[in-house]
């Protein structure tokens, strides 16, 4: 038996294998893989013998539920009104080339995981981002990869073009 199938069996046993459980199934899921893989869901979904098609509309429906692994760091630009009109959409442009990566996506290396939001609620010290929980204000495109490229350990190891 593969260890994905004896994680699932235990954590189905958690639950003492009943299906109307999944969402905490799920979340014990992602908590010891870190995101929802999807080999995993297809072994929770044949075990519980409930659709696959089940899972992944819980997984894209709730915002905590990742179908990919996460970055090291995670990476907030606010997109609201005020954060766009004062260069927003030029720093996240500028994330997304330097790095290569898109909103909603995680670096190659798995470093950063980039997110565009529409608002964070610091419209008075727009534009805004937040690394790993920590606000930065009134970023500009060269300031905003200048934190990111801090946080590399080893800037070599950051994918560029």
């Amino acid at each position: 038996m593969a260890d994905e199938d004896k994680l699932i069996e235990q954590i189905i046993s958690r639950y003492d294998g009943d299906a109307g459980m999944l969402i905490p199934m799920m979340q014990d899921l992602q908590s010891e893989c870190g995101y929802l893989p999807p080999d995993h869901l297809r072994s929770l979904a044949k075990q519980l013998e409930v659709p696959l098609s089940r899972l992944f509309a819980v997984a894209t429906f709730y915002a905590s539920f990742r179908l990919a692994p996460k970055g090291a760091h995670d990476v907030t630009l606010c997109m609201g009104t005020v954060c766009f009109l004062k260069g927003a959409g030029a720093i996240s442009e500028a994330i997304c080339k330097e790095f290569r990566v898109e909103p909603g996506g995680t670096t190659r290396d798995r470093l950063f995981t980039f997110q565009a939001v529409n608002c964070i609620g610091a419209c008075a010290v727009a534009p805004v981002m937040l690394v790993d929980g920590k606000y930065y204000d009134g970023v500009t495109p060269a300031a905003a990869l200048e934190i990111l490229y801090g946080l590399a350990k080893d800037k070599t190891t950051v994918e560029k073009e």
